[in-house]
Formats: structure tokens, C-alpha cells, sequence
């Protein structure tokens, strides 16, 4: 009896050696099976990204992921996810297509790019910038992508907010070109232009009134959130290139005098 009880007993546990060896191979290909087919945000297509990126806004959800890695970066910082300006629309249901700077400009988030295309002039007579925005030309050259002022605007763009401005040629008839307020205003590769007028000495092609109470201490180089930038850009017309406010003042300035043209780089900083 003491035999036949022990003979059962490793039976038994045999058995259940062998239960517990199928319920854990069950386990693992079960983990194995839901680890393999379980979806992945990296495992969509560039296409689908993009579309999920469209609904981020740009600052900060956005800016954060082109953080993540290079293919975010790419994704998220692509020309399909910006607003385009166009004089004409073939269709008028096509997302994020305007016909006037001024519609882009009011539809823009904070962080927003607009690409403004090539051909014919553009309207832009007293457009207020009052979030960060970078306003693109669609061309090859400043020359292809022009805004024009007309008489009796103050100025084409007004900026009240940290904003860039390139690849763009920008007119004025009497007035100034750029009126800068408030924020970091950085002008690269661009064209401006005060055509000439009996009444030259009322025209500058860049305006800075940024005022001491509204200047605050940050970590930039110039020492100040509030300033412009000004880099291989062409100046042309006006009494003079830049006027500004008594608490404001021309740093860093260097020109290259080019076989057609004169190209500025300047910054216009508050007073230490």
C-alpha cells in the first residue's frame, strides 16, 4: 500500500507539473501574441501622423513633438500642416487655403506658419500680428512674393507679438513697411521698399516703438524679449532705414554692398 500510495502521489504530481508547464507556455504566448499585435503610434504611416499632428496646436503640443525624435520632427515641422495664402482658390472647401493675408493672419493659432504664394501683389494695409507667427514667400527669391501698402495705411504689418518674416519683398506708398510694437520681430532674407513719393522724409521702411515699460529682462542675447533682428535683407527708399524710439538703438550693424543692392544686418535693441 505504502508503494501504491507513493506511485499515485508522484503520478499526481507529475500531472500537475505538467498542467502548470502548458498553462504557462499558454501564458507566454498569449504576452507574445498581444505584445506582437498590439498597435503602436510609430507603426502609422507618415500620411496618418501628419493628419494626427494637424490637430495639435502648434505652441507648445506641436512644438513638443518635434522633440521626440527625427521622423516627428520631420513630420510635424512639414509645409502640408502650414496655411497657405493664395489670390486665387480653385477650392474654396480645402482646408487651411486663404485668399487674403488678413484671412490666414485672423485664422492662425499661436505658432502658426503662413505660406504666402508667388504672383501678383498681395494686399496688406494695417494686418496686426498679435501672436507668433512666421509669414513664409512661396519663391525661390523675395522678389516673387510681393505685399503691398497702400497710401494712407500706416503700415503693412503690425506687429504686437514675437514673429518672423522671409523670403518676402514688402511695399509701402507712404508709410513704413514693418511697424514693430512689441515682441522679437525677425526679418531674414527679405526686400523692403518705400517707393519714392514728394513726401519721402513721412516713409521708413522698418518702425520701432517698443517702449521701456514694455521691455523685460529674459535670457536672449540682446538682453530683452522685446527687439528686431534684421539679416541679408534689402532696404530700399524712405528717409531712413529704421526709426525708432529714443529708448531703442542700432547694435551689431553690417552691410554688404551688393553689384544692384545694399543688404542690411542689423539689430534694434533697448539701451543699456
Amino acid at each position: 500500500m505504502a508503494k501504491a500510495d507513493m506511485s499515485r502521489v508522484v503520478k499526481d504530481q507529475s500531472r500537475v507539473a505538467i498542467v502548470s508547464m502548458e498553462e504557462n507556455k499558454q501564458r507566454k504566448w498569449k504576452r507574445k501574441g498581444t505584445s506582437s499585435s498590439s498597435p503602436s503610434v510609430n507603426s502609422l504611416d507618415d500620411g496618418c501622423l501628419m493628419h494626427i499632428f494637424s490637430f495639435l496646436s502648434p505652441i507648445p503640443d506641436r512644438y513638443n513633438t518635434a522633440l521626440v525624435c527625427h521622423r516627428w520632427r520631420y513630420l510635424a515641422c512639414h509645409p502640408r500642416l502650414w496655411l497657405r495664402v493664395e489670390r486665387t482658390i480653385k477650392d474654396l472647401s480645402e482646408p487651411g487655403v486663404f485668399p487674403t493675408i488678413e484671412a490666414a493672419v485672423a485664422a492662425a493659432r499661436p505658432g502658426d506658419t503662413i505660406l504666402i504664394a508667388t504672383g501678383g501683389v498681395h494686399s496688406a494695409s494695417n494686418i496686426q500680428i498679435t501672436k507668433p507667427l512666421c509669414l513664409i514667400g512661396g519663391g525661390e527669391l523675395p522678389e516673387e512674393t510681393t505685399l503691398f501698402c497702400t497710401r494712407g495705411s500706416e503700415s503693412a504689418l503690425e506687429f504686437l507679438s514675437t514673429s518672423k518674416l522671409s523670403n518676402l519683398t514688402v511695399k509701402a506708398e507712404l508709410g513704413c513697411c514693418l511697424l514693430h510694437r512689441k515682441g522679437r520681430l525677425i526679418v531674414d532674407g527679405c526686400v523692403l521698399q518705400c517707393e519714392s513719393n514728394p513726401l519721402d522724409y513721412l516713409s521708413c521702411p522698418i518702425v520701432c516703438t517698443a517702449s521701456p515699460d514694455k521691455l523685460l529682462p529674459s535670457s536672449v542675447k540682446g538682453g530683452y524679449t522685446h527687439g528686431v533682428s534684421v539679416s541679408h535683407t534689402r532696404i530700399e527708399g524712405g528717409a531712413k532705414a529704421v526709426l525708432t524710439s529714443e529708448d531703442l538703438t542700432l547694435q551689431h550693424v553690417r552691410v554688404i554692398y551688393a553689384r544692384t543692392a545694399l543688404l542690411f544686418w542689423f539689430d534694434v535693441e533697448y539701451k543699456l
